[in-house]
């Protein structure tokens, strides 16, 4: 025996899933906790500042 679909619930199932997909895929290419934003941009300035402390002057 078959299972009867009701298609508009189908429907709107399915785009729920494709927007949750979409948002997924945002989360992970822009979300970043600001802590963690704040850190990373940190730990980037100072590898950078230490860098340029070692670089020498070859005028």
């Amino acid at each position: 025996m078959t299972k009867i679909v009701n298609l508009r619930q189908a429907r709107k199932q399915r785009d729920r899933m494709d927007r949750r997909k979409l948002g997924d895929r945002n989360a992970m290419k822009f979300g970043e906790a600001k802590p963690q934003r704040e850190l990373r941009k940190a730990l980037t300035e100072r590898a950078e500042t230490n860098l340029d402390a070692h670089r020498r002057d070859d005028h």
